[in-house]
């Protein structure tokens, strides 16, 4: 998956976080002991392939899973390479509006302003000079689609790609992407496979930045040092739960950094079955596959 599109029109039925907190209420009633006592977790789930499967359609039981979650006191969140354009409508369909949200593979950290209405602010950003890196891949890879995303959340992009979520998007000369300093770029190929990429980077070199190679022919960049979990440990901060509290869900080669930052503070990694093997390799378990309702078989043990 690419920068992940919303799911289509009646793909899947949307609930508003107020009326899901009642739908929580009532399916977690019959499920859950309050005499039993439970450490506050951070949970937190990355999308495509995860709890959505390459159709746009949620994985079996997640939203069951999720509420159930939430019944008990935890923290569920989201973090994606997706931007927020892309993210906004999966928490709606999740019925959850978690007090913060990571985006753009770490790259941006919102803030709930409001809950019933999913309101967020960008809470911090970090950015890098796309110039050189954007220069160097057009070289090797000029036929590929390119597309930026802005700080303030604007994107640009080459050509159009039916993968992207294009809504707000503007199309751009080529040129004009490396002109300010982006929070990420992505670069799609349809004619490359994921193999043929990470030999790319690995005769290039991309040391000045961060990457990500996706299962299809794409690639995510963002600032040096940044990934998923950086974003995260700013957030478990600001909310204030112990490192070893966090338990991490993914399936892809953007989650192995935040698999590593979960283990080495005591926490939680689960990789999705149908992840590659490093990916598995990366975490401390393994679920079923995201077809197969992998996400609502980890949360229904907590």
């Amino acid at each position: 998956m690419t920068e992940a599109h919303l799911p289509p029109t009646g793909a899947v039925k949307v609930v508003k976080p107020k009326k899901a907190a009642k739908l929580v209420e009532r399916v977690a009633r019959d499920t859950e002991d309050a005499s039993v006592h439970t450490e506050r977790l951070l949970i937190v789930l990355d999308i495509d392939g995860t709890v959505i499967l390459e159709d746009e359609s949620l994985s079996p039981g997640v939203v069951d899973a999720v509420a159930h979650a939430q019944r008990a006191g935890h923290e569920v969140m989201i973090a994606t390479g997706r931007s927020w354009e892309g993210t906004r409508g999966i928490l709606r369909v999740l019925g959850i509006a978690p007090e913060y949200v990571v985006c753009s593979n770490g790259a941006v950290v919102l803030k709930r302003v409001e809950a019933d209405e999913l309101r967020y602010e960008r809470d911090h950003v970090e950015t890098f000079d796309p110039a050189e890196v954007l220069t160097l891949l057009r070289e090797h890879l000029p036929d590929a689609r390119y597309l930026v995303e802005l700080p303030d959340g604007r994107r640009l992009y080459t050509e159009y790609l039916d993968d992207w979520n294009l809504v707000h998007a503007q199309r751009v000369p080529f040129d004009e992407l490396g002109a300010q300093p982006v929070c990420r770029i992505v670069v799609v190929a349809p004619d490359q496979h994921e193999d043929d990429f990470i030999d790319l980077v690995d005769r290039i070199g991309l040391n000045q930045v961060s990457y990500a190679v996706g299962w299809t022919a794409w690639l995510d960049i963002a600032p040096q040092g940044v990934d998923k979990s950086t974003g995260l440990e700013l957030v478990r901060t600001e909310l204030g739960i112990d490192p070893a509290h966090v338990l991490v869900i993914g399936d892809g080669r953007n989650d192995v950094g935040m698999f590593r930052w979960a283990l080495q503070n005591g926490g939680r990694a689960v990789a999705m079955e149908q992840g590659p093997a490093e990916v598995r390799d990366a975490a401390g378990e393994t679920t079923t596959s995201v077809s197969a309702g992998g996400v609502a078989e980890v949360l229904r043990r907590l």
